[in-house]
Protein backbone atom coordinates (compact mmCIF):
# COMPACT_ATOMS: atom_id res chain seq x y z
CA UNK A 1 0.00 0.00 0.00
CA UNK A 2 1.67 3.41 -1.12
CA UNK A 3 1.72 6.06 1.75
CA UNK A 4 -0.69 8.90 1.09
CA UNK A 5 0.51 12.01 -0.40
CA UNK A 6 -0.30 15.37 1.24
CA UNK A 7 -0.48 17.71 -2.11
CA UNK A 8 0.93 21.53 -1.94
CA UNK A 9 -2.84 22.96 -1.93
CA UNK A 10 -4.37 19.89 0.71
CA UNK A 11 -5.90 21.29 3.92
CA UNK A 12 -5.32 18.97 7.02
CA UNK A 13 -7.35 18.64 10.08
CA UNK A 14 -6.07 21.14 12.98
CA UNK A 15 -5.24 17.23 15.14
CA UNK A 16 -2.64 16.63 11.87
CA UNK A 17 -1.62 20.14 11.34
CA UNK A 18 0.12 20.58 14.62
CA UNK A 19 2.70 17.55 14.72
CA UNK A 20 3.26 17.82 11.23
CA UNK A 21 4.44 21.42 11.53
CA UNK A 22 6.35 20.69 14.48
CA UNK A 23 8.04 18.15 11.96
CA UNK A 24 9.02 20.39 10.08
CA UNK A 25 9.92 23.25 12.37
CA UNK A 26 12.34 20.49 14.22
CA UNK A 27 14.03 19.76 11.16
CA UNK A 28 15.06 23.23 10.51
CA UNK A 29 15.79 23.57 14.18
CA UNK A 30 19.66 22.35 13.75
CA UNK A 31 20.64 25.47 11.24
CA UNK A 32 18.11 27.73 12.54
CA UNK A 33 20.18 27.62 16.34
CA UNK A 34 23.53 27.52 14.35
CA UNK A 35 24.04 29.56 12.47
CA UNK A 36 23.29 32.50 14.29
CA UNK A 37 25.65 30.79 17.36
CA UNK A 38 28.56 30.56 14.91
CA UNK A 39 27.53 34.24 14.19
CA UNK A 40 27.30 35.43 18.20
CA UNK A 41 23.51 36.17 18.46
CA UNK A 42 20.96 34.76 19.60
CA UNK A 43 18.93 32.28 18.28
CA UNK A 44 15.25 33.92 19.36
CA UNK A 45 15.78 36.67 16.23
CA UNK A 46 16.59 34.33 13.59
CA UNK A 47 13.22 31.74 14.57
CA UNK A 48 11.29 34.97 14.68
CA UNK A 49 12.52 35.99 10.85
CA UNK A 50 12.59 32.36 9.42
CA UNK A 51 8.80 31.90 10.69
CA UNK A 52 7.98 35.75 8.73
CA UNK A 53 9.87 35.20 6.18
CA UNK A 54 8.38 31.52 5.23
CA UNK A 55 4.72 33.46 5.22
CA UNK A 56 6.29 36.06 3.19
CA UNK A 57 7.40 33.72 0.57
CA UNK A 58 3.84 31.65 0.69
CA UNK A 59 2.58 34.56 0.27
CA UNK A 60 4.92 35.61 -2.65
CA UNK A 61 4.59 32.41 -4.61
CA UNK A 62 0.62 32.47 -4.01
CA UNK A 63 1.15 29.28 -1.52
CA UNK A 64 2.54 27.12 -4.66
CA UNK A 65 5.96 26.36 -3.45
CA UNK A 66 6.30 23.99 -0.33
CA UNK A 67 9.30 25.85 1.72
CA UNK A 68 10.28 26.65 5.32
CA UNK A 69 13.11 29.02 5.20
CA UNK A 70 15.65 28.37 8.16
CA UNK A 71 19.33 29.92 8.05
CA UNK A 72 21.81 29.99 5.51
CA UNK A 73 25.28 28.35 5.54
CA UNK A 74 26.38 29.96 2.53
CA UNK A 75 27.32 33.22 4.65
CA UNK A 76 29.57 32.33 7.23
CA UNK A 77 32.85 32.18 6.17
CA UNK A 78 32.47 36.14 4.14
CA UNK A 79 30.14 37.22 7.41
CA UNK A 80 32.52 36.51 9.43
CA UNK A 81 35.29 38.53 8.39
CA UNK A 82 32.85 41.25 8.07
CA UNK A 83 32.33 41.05 12.25
CA UNK A 84 35.40 40.52 13.06
CA UNK A 85 36.62 43.69 11.09
CA UNK A 86 33.56 45.65 11.33
CA UNK A 87 30.93 44.44 13.56
CA UNK A 88 27.65 42.30 13.09
CA UNK A 89 26.00 45.43 12.31
CA UNK A 90 27.61 46.13 9.07
CA UNK A 91 26.84 41.98 8.23
CA UNK A 92 23.18 43.32 8.37
CA UNK A 93 23.81 45.45 5.85
CA UNK A 94 25.40 43.33 3.55
CA UNK A 95 22.62 40.92 4.16
CA UNK A 96 20.49 43.75 3.01
CA UNK A 97 22.41 44.25 -0.06
CA UNK A 98 22.28 40.45 -0.81
CA UNK A 99 18.48 40.33 -0.28
CA UNK A 100 18.12 43.55 -2.68
CA UNK A 101 20.85 41.68 -5.63
CA UNK A 102 18.92 38.81 -5.50
CA UNK A 103 15.34 40.38 -6.24
CA UNK A 104 16.98 42.00 -9.05
CA UNK A 105 18.17 38.89 -10.37
CA UNK A 106 14.32 37.51 -9.77
CA UNK A 107 13.50 40.62 -11.78
CA UNK A 108 15.45 39.90 -14.90
CA UNK A 109 14.65 36.09 -14.40
CA UNK A 110 10.90 37.64 -14.46
CA UNK A 111 11.63 39.11 -17.91
CA UNK A 112 13.75 36.69 -19.73
CA UNK A 113 12.17 33.00 -18.72
CA UNK A 114 14.21 29.95 -17.49
CA UNK A 115 14.45 28.39 -20.63
CA UNK A 116 17.99 28.96 -20.26
CA UNK A 117 18.52 26.77 -17.43
CA UNK A 118 17.65 23.95 -19.67
CA UNK A 119 20.15 25.14 -21.67
CA UNK A 120 23.05 25.81 -19.12
CA UNK A 121 22.01 22.87 -16.41
CA UNK A 122 20.42 19.58 -18.63
CA UNK A 123 19.64 17.01 -16.44
CA UNK A 124 22.96 15.16 -17.08
CA UNK A 125 24.15 18.19 -14.66
CA UNK A 126 21.27 18.91 -12.60
CA UNK A 127 20.96 15.91 -11.68
CA UNK A 128 24.14 15.25 -9.61
CA UNK A 129 24.21 18.86 -8.52
CA UNK A 130 21.00 18.25 -6.71
CA UNK A 131 22.63 15.23 -5.57
CA UNK A 132 25.68 16.83 -3.92
CA UNK A 133 23.06 19.27 -2.37
CA UNK A 134 22.31 16.41 0.31
CA UNK A 135 25.72 14.77 0.18
CA UNK A 136 28.00 17.63 0.70
CA UNK A 137 25.70 17.50 4.02
CA UNK A 138 26.71 13.88 5.17
CA UNK A 139 29.26 15.76 6.92
CA UNK A 140 27.41 18.40 8.99
CA UNK A 141 25.00 15.48 10.07
CA UNK A 142 28.22 12.77 11.04
CA UNK A 143 29.68 16.12 12.41
CA UNK A 144 26.43 17.05 14.56
CA UNK A 145 26.14 13.43 16.03
CA UNK A 146 29.32 13.37 17.41
CA UNK A 147 30.68 10.53 15.36
CA UNK A 148 33.92 12.87 13.96
CA UNK A 149 34.73 13.67 16.98
CA UNK A 150 38.30 12.16 17.97
CA UNK A 151 37.20 10.41 21.04
CA UNK A 152 33.46 9.26 20.02
CA UNK A 153 31.52 9.24 23.05
CA UNK A 154 29.08 5.81 23.07
CA UNK A 155 26.62 7.90 24.34
CA UNK A 156 26.59 9.88 21.53
CA UNK A 157 26.23 7.06 19.19
CA UNK A 158 23.28 5.50 21.22
CA UNK A 159 21.33 8.70 21.23
CA UNK A 160 22.40 8.77 16.96
CA UNK A 161 21.54 5.28 16.47
CA UNK A 162 18.12 5.00 18.51
CA UNK A 163 17.05 8.44 16.26
CA UNK A 164 18.26 7.11 13.26
CA UNK A 165 16.40 3.67 13.75
CA UNK A 166 13.35 4.84 15.04
CA UNK A 167 13.48 7.34 11.38
CA UNK A 168 14.76 4.39 8.93
CA UNK A 169 12.00 1.73 10.52
CA UNK A 170 9.09 4.46 11.00
CA UNK A 171 9.04 5.32 7.39
CA UNK A 172 8.77 1.35 5.96
CA UNK A 173 6.84 0.32 9.56
CA UNK A 174 4.90 3.08 10.28
CA UNK A 175 1.01 3.14 9.34
CA UNK A 176 -2.05 5.70 8.79
CA UNK A 177 -1.07 9.19 11.02
CA UNK A 178 2.14 7.75 12.51
CA UNK A 179 3.65 7.28 8.71
CA UNK A 180 3.71 10.70 8.01
CA UNK A 181 5.47 12.20 11.54
CA UNK A 182 8.30 9.44 11.23
CA UNK A 183 10.47 12.26 12.02
CA UNK A 184 8.84 13.60 14.59
CA UNK A 185 8.37 10.57 16.69
CA UNK A 186 13.06 9.76 15.96
CA UNK A 187 13.11 13.58 17.07
CA UNK A 188 10.93 12.78 20.48
CA UNK A 189 12.16 9.03 20.44
CA UNK A 190 15.64 10.37 20.45
CA UNK A 191 14.84 12.89 23.21
CA UNK A 192 14.19 9.81 25.77
CA UNK A 193 17.08 8.30 24.54
CA UNK A 194 19.39 11.24 25.53
CA UNK A 195 17.74 11.66 28.85
CA UNK A 196 18.33 8.16 29.94
CA UNK A 197 22.11 8.31 28.80
CA UNK A 198 22.52 11.56 30.92
CA UNK A 199 23.23 14.10 28.45
CA UNK A 200 20.56 16.46 28.42
CA UNK A 201 21.12 20.07 30.23
CA UNK A 202 18.13 21.85 31.34
CA UNK A 203 20.35 24.98 32.95
CA UNK A 204 19.24 27.21 30.04
CA UNK A 205 15.54 26.04 30.81
CA UNK A 206 15.63 26.91 34.28
CA UNK A 207 17.58 30.30 33.82
CA UNK A 208 15.18 31.32 31.30
CA UNK A 209 12.01 33.65 31.53
CA UNK A 210 9.27 32.47 30.24
CA UNK A 211 8.17 35.35 27.71
CA UNK A 212 11.28 37.40 25.82
CA UNK A 213 11.60 39.84 23.04
CA UNK A 214 13.95 38.59 20.47
CA UNK A 215 17.45 41.02 20.22
CA UNK A 216 16.48 42.82 17.47
CA UNK A 217 19.66 45.07 15.91
CA UNK A 218 19.39 47.26 12.72
CA UNK A 219 22.07 47.45 9.92
CA UNK A 220 24.80 49.30 8.79
CA UNK A 221 26.31 50.06 5.49
CA UNK A 222 30.28 50.10 4.30
CA UNK A 223 30.93 49.05 0.65
CA UNK A 224 33.74 47.39 1.66
CA UNK A 225 31.82 44.99 3.96
CA UNK A 226 28.82 44.27 0.93
CA UNK A 227 31.93 44.03 -1.38
CA UNK A 228 32.96 41.14 1.22
CA UNK A 229 29.72 39.08 1.13
CA UNK A 230 28.29 40.03 -2.10
CA UNK A 231 29.95 37.06 -4.26
CA UNK A 232 28.15 34.86 -2.01
CA UNK A 233 24.95 36.01 -4.55
CA UNK A 234 26.06 33.09 -7.06
CA UNK A 235 26.57 30.62 -4.07
CA UNK A 236 22.47 31.10 -3.17
CA UNK A 237 21.43 31.60 -6.21
CA UNK A 238 22.18 28.25 -7.56
CA UNK A 239 21.36 26.62 -4.61
CA UNK A 240 18.31 28.00 -4.69
CA UNK A 241 17.76 26.95 -8.61
CA UNK A 242 18.88 23.40 -7.05
CA UNK A 243 16.47 23.52 -4.22
CA UNK A 244 13.56 24.46 -6.77
CA UNK A 245 14.43 21.78 -9.22
CA UNK A 246 14.29 18.90 -6.48
CA UNK A 247 11.88 19.92 -4.55
CA UNK A 248 9.93 19.97 -8.18
CA UNK A 249 10.69 16.36 -8.93
CA UNK A 250 9.43 15.26 -5.22
CA UNK A 251 6.20 16.78 -5.19
CA UNK A 252 5.55 16.41 -9.46
CA UNK A 253 5.03 20.10 -10.02
CA UNK A 254 6.85 22.24 -12.18
CA UNK A 255 8.24 25.15 -9.95
CA UNK A 256 10.41 26.69 -12.42
CA UNK A 257 6.88 27.43 -14.61
CA UNK A 258 4.36 27.76 -11.53
CA UNK A 259 4.43 29.68 -9.67
CA UNK A 260 8.08 30.43 -11.45
CA UNK A 261 11.59 30.97 -10.73
CA UNK A 262 10.91 34.53 -10.30
CA UNK A 263 8.72 34.37 -7.43
CA UNK A 264 10.36 32.14 -5.64
CA UNK A 265 13.38 33.83 -5.68
CA UNK A 266 11.76 36.99 -5.19
CA UNK A 267 10.36 35.46 -1.92
CA UNK A 268 13.89 33.57 -0.93
CA UNK A 269 15.40 36.93 -1.10
CA UNK A 270 12.98 39.54 0.28
CA UNK A 271 12.93 37.56 3.36
CA UNK A 272 16.57 37.75 3.54
CA UNK A 273 16.69 41.73 2.76
CA UNK A 274 14.11 41.82 5.55
CA UNK A 275 15.79 39.85 8.17
CA UNK A 276 18.56 41.68 7.68
CA UNK A 277 16.95 44.86 8.61
CA UNK A 278 16.14 43.96 12.21
CA UNK A 279 19.08 41.49 13.21
CA UNK A 280 18.70 37.92 11.28
CA UNK A 281 20.62 36.11 9.14
CA UNK A 282 20.13 35.35 5.64
CA UNK A 283 17.56 32.51 4.93
CA UNK A 284 17.41 29.36 2.85
CA UNK A 285 15.78 25.70 3.12
CA UNK A 286 17.06 22.69 2.60
CA UNK A 287 16.22 19.96 5.49
CA UNK A 288 12.20 20.30 5.07
CA UNK A 289 13.24 19.33 1.40
CA UNK A 290 14.48 15.64 2.59
CA UNK A 291 11.38 15.76 5.01
CA UNK A 292 8.68 16.22 2.23
CA UNK A 293 10.95 13.38 0.38
CA UNK A 294 9.96 11.13 3.43
CA UNK A 295 6.74 11.64 4.39
CA UNK A 296 4.63 12.68 1.35
CA UNK A 297 3.57 15.88 2.72
CA UNK A 298 3.70 18.74 1.01
CA UNK A 299 0.98 20.97 2.03
CA UNK A 300 1.91 24.68 1.85
CA UNK A 301 -0.13 24.83 4.94
CA UNK A 302 1.63 22.64 7.11
CA UNK A 303 4.51 24.81 6.00
CA UNK A 304 2.80 27.52 7.16
CA UNK A 305 2.00 25.64 10.60
CA UNK A 306 5.44 25.29 10.99
CA UNK A 307 6.03 29.16 10.39
CA UNK A 308 3.79 30.39 13.29
CA UNK A 309 5.62 28.00 15.58
CA UNK A 310 8.70 29.41 15.08
CA UNK A 311 7.17 32.65 15.31
CA UNK A 312 5.46 31.68 18.94
CA UNK A 313 8.70 29.82 20.45
CA UNK A 314 10.66 33.59 19.32
CA UNK A 315 8.56 35.23 22.17
CA UNK A 316 8.08 32.08 24.60
CA UNK A 317 11.85 32.21 26.05
CA UNK A 318 11.04 28.86 28.22
CA UNK A 319 9.81 27.00 25.03
CA UNK A 320 12.91 28.22 22.88
CA UNK A 321 15.30 27.35 25.75
CA UNK A 322 13.81 23.80 25.71
CA UNK A 323 14.12 23.12 22.42
CA UNK A 324 17.59 24.32 22.30
CA UNK A 325 18.06 21.31 24.53
CA UNK A 326 17.59 18.75 21.95
CA UNK A 327 21.59 17.23 21.46
CA UNK A 328 23.31 17.17 18.69
CA UNK A 329 22.80 13.26 17.85
CA UNK A 330 19.40 13.56 17.91
CA UNK A 331 19.92 16.31 15.11
CA UNK A 332 22.25 14.36 12.98
CA UNK A 333 20.31 11.14 13.38
CA UNK A 334 17.54 12.52 11.42
CA UNK A 335 19.95 15.06 9.06
CA UNK A 336 21.92 11.81 8.54
CA UNK A 337 18.73 9.78 6.74
CA UNK A 338 17.21 13.63 5.42
CA UNK A 339 20.53 14.33 3.59
CA UNK A 340 20.21 11.65 1.78
CA UNK A 341 16.93 11.43 0.70
CA UNK A 342 17.66 14.64 -1.16
CA UNK A 343 20.89 13.27 -2.83
CA UNK A 344 18.60 10.32 -3.72
CA UNK A 345 16.56 13.01 -5.31
CA UNK A 346 18.99 13.80 -7.51
CA UNK A 347 19.53 10.44 -8.96
CA UNK A 348 16.06 10.01 -9.41
CA UNK A 349 16.15 12.93 -12.02
CA UNK A 350 18.95 11.44 -13.74
CA UNK A 351 16.39 8.14 -13.47
CA UNK A 352 12.86 9.90 -14.73
CA UNK A 353 14.53 12.26 -17.17
CA UNK A 354 16.04 8.84 -19.10
CA UNK A 355 19.16 10.37 -19.14
CA UNK A 356 21.05 8.33 -22.13
CA UNK A 357 24.94 8.15 -21.26
CA UNK A 358 26.04 6.19 -24.73
CA UNK A 359 25.92 10.20 -25.80
CA UNK A 360 29.50 11.37 -24.60
CA UNK A 361 27.96 14.94 -23.55
CA UNK A 362 26.22 13.08 -20.65
CA UNK A 363 28.46 10.71 -19.10
CA UNK A 364 31.41 13.66 -18.97
CA UNK A 365 28.82 16.32 -17.40
CA UNK A 366 27.65 13.57 -14.67
CA UNK A 367 31.60 12.51 -14.02
CA UNK A 368 33.11 16.16 -13.68
CA UNK A 369 29.80 17.82 -11.30
CA UNK A 370 30.62 14.59 -8.89
CA UNK A 371 34.09 14.97 -9.18
CA UNK A 372 34.01 18.44 -8.58
CA UNK A 373 32.01 18.65 -6.03
CA UNK A 374 33.02 15.62 -3.78
CA UNK A 375 36.90 16.22 -4.64
CA UNK A 376 37.40 19.06 -1.98
CA UNK A 377 38.71 21.72 -4.06
CA UNK A 378 37.74 25.04 -4.38
CA UNK A 379 37.67 28.67 -6.15
CA UNK A 380 38.12 31.77 -4.32
CA UNK A 381 36.78 35.12 -5.73
CA UNK A 382 37.93 37.52 -3.20
CA UNK A 383 36.84 36.61 0.63
CA UNK A 384 34.41 34.20 -0.85
CA UNK A 385 35.53 30.60 -1.86
CA UNK A 386 33.23 27.94 -4.28
CA UNK A 387 33.57 24.56 -3.16
CA UNK A 388 30.82 21.50 -2.98
CA UNK A 389 27.67 21.78 -4.95
CA UNK A 390 28.27 25.43 -6.43
CA UNK A 391 31.25 25.33 -7.78
CA UNK A 392 30.06 21.76 -9.32
CA UNK A 393 27.44 24.07 -10.69
CA UNK A 394 29.02 26.70 -11.57
CA UNK A 395 31.37 24.58 -13.75
CA UNK A 396 28.72 22.14 -14.71
CA UNK A 397 26.85 25.66 -16.21
CA UNK A 398 30.03 26.61 -18.45
CA UNK A 399 30.74 23.10 -20.15
CA UNK A 400 26.77 23.24 -20.51
CA UNK A 401 27.07 26.27 -22.30
CA UNK A 402 29.80 25.51 -24.15
CA UNK A 403 28.70 22.02 -25.07
CA UNK A 404 25.44 24.37 -26.69
CA UNK A 405 27.60 26.33 -28.40
CA UNK A 406 29.53 23.86 -29.98
CA UNK A 407 26.37 21.89 -30.76
CA UNK A 408 25.58 25.47 -33.49
CA UNK A 409 28.26 25.05 -35.42
CA UNK A 410 27.90 21.58 -35.80
CA UNK A 411 31.25 20.67 -34.36
CA UNK A 412 29.97 17.76 -31.56
CA UNK A 413 30.03 14.15 -32.35
CA UNK A 414 27.16 12.82 -30.45
CA UNK A 415 24.18 14.82 -31.97
CA UNK A 416 21.04 12.29 -31.98
CA UNK A 417 20.52 11.13 -35.66
CA UNK A 418 17.64 12.50 -37.57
Amino acid sequence: MEKKIIQVDEKVPVKMLIPLSLQHMFAMFGASVLVPFLFGISPTIVLLMNGVGTLVFIVVTKGKAPAYLGSSFAFLVPAGLVIEKFGYQYALGSFVAIGFGGIIVALIIRKFGTKWIHIVLPTAAMGPVVALIGLELAGNAASNAGLLDEVIDPKNVIVFLVTLGVAVFGQILFRGFLGVIPILIAIISGYVAAAACGILDFTEVVQASFFALPNFQYPKFNLEAIMTVFPALLLVVSEHIGHQVVTSEIIGRDLLKEPGLHRTLFGDFFSTMLSGLVGSVPTTYGENIGVMAMTGVYSVQVIGGAAVLSICCSFLGKLSALISTIPGPVIGGVSFLLYGMIGTSGIRLLVDGKVDYSRSRNLVLTSVVFVTGLSGIALKIGNVEMTGMVLACVVAMAMSLVFYILDKFGLTNDQPQK
